[in-house]
């Protein structure tokens, strides 16, 4: 067995001791980080030397107390992009690449106007972007943290960065009867809800939870959709898996929405809704 190897070998056990989920993988992406290679090179390293060495002992060590990877090695993968992530800004997961998906087969008009509430990192908004090149796409965020990765992720690309707070009732009424897409994955989890160390501890509050039953942003959502989308668009909006039945409800009982739907991530777990935008009479 090659050092490098027998490096991973030991993380791996090291990490799996701590309660890590994916102890190989996430031994692996931490020596091709502290490597400088890519993780599918990583095995073909010749012997490490001691820089190497110190930085991977460094990195398995915060690992092991449940600091997220992403943060370690500063970046996350979503869809077709890797995105820059760090403290204070929520971490993209690979459940909400589901709702991406069905966005992505949806038929817009030309120069389609896209909008993505409570953007984070920028994830669906910057993926949509890549998806419609003549779109228009608007990223909403409020958190200083998360504005500040959101516009170093959006540098270079058209997608517009707005601070604002998307439970406000009057929030751009310019909006209205414009959008032709609408995605959010906001904060859901409800307050009594029992999470990961490194979720717990290290995604911020302000991004995970909903309120006491987690529907305290959908709700504004659905009524800025109700109010934004033109007739006949679709949205589409992430919800705890606790939630599905309760975030339907929001959608049928605001009474401007057909074909509310319930869908299911790819590993089978209920994980978002869609809807379209009810002709106006």
């Amino acid at each position: 067995m090659t050092p490098v190897r027998q490096a991973v070998a030991a993380a791996t056990a090291r990490l799996a001791a701590a309660g890590v989920a994916s102890p190989r993988i996430d031994a692996e992406l931490l020596a091709a980080h502290a490597a400088g290679v890519d993780r599918s090179r990583l095995m073909f390293l010749d012997d490490p030397d001691e820089r190497f060495e110190q930085a991977y002992e460094e990195l398995v060590a915060a690992r092991s107390r449940r600091i997220p990877l992403q943060h370690l090695i500063g970046t996350a993968p979503f869809g077709p992009l890797t995105l820059a992530v760090g403290p204070g800004v929520f971490i993209p997961r690979p459940e909400t690449e589901a709702l991406l998906e069905w966005a992505c087969a949806q038929r817009l008009p030309s120069n389609p106007l896209i909008v993505d509430l409570c953007t984070g990192s920028g994830a669906l908004a910057l993926a949509l972007a890549a998806q419609w090149p003549d779109a228009r796409v608007m990223a909403v965020e409020n958190s200083p943290a998360a504005l500040e990765f959101a516009r170093r992720n959006a540098a270079g690309t058209r997608v517009e960065i707005l601070d604002a707070d998307v439970t406000a009732p009057d929030l751009l009424p310019e909006l209205d009867d414009r959008v032709d897409l609408l995605v959010s994955n906001p904060p859901y989890i409800p307050e009594a809800a029992v999470l990961e160390p490194e979720v717990a501890e290290h995604d911020p509050e302000h991004a995970l939870f909903g309120g006491a039953d987690g529907m305290s942003v959908i709700r504004p959502i659905v009524a800025l959709a109700a109010r934004w989308l033109r007739d006949g668009a679709p949205c589409a909006v992430e919800h705890d898996d606790t939630t599905s039945e309760l975030s339907v409800e929001a959608f049928a009982h605001n009474g401007h929405f057909s074909e509310v739907t319930a869908r299911r991530d790819l590993a089978g777990r209920p994980r978002f809704v869609t809807a379209t935008r009810i002709g106006r009479s």
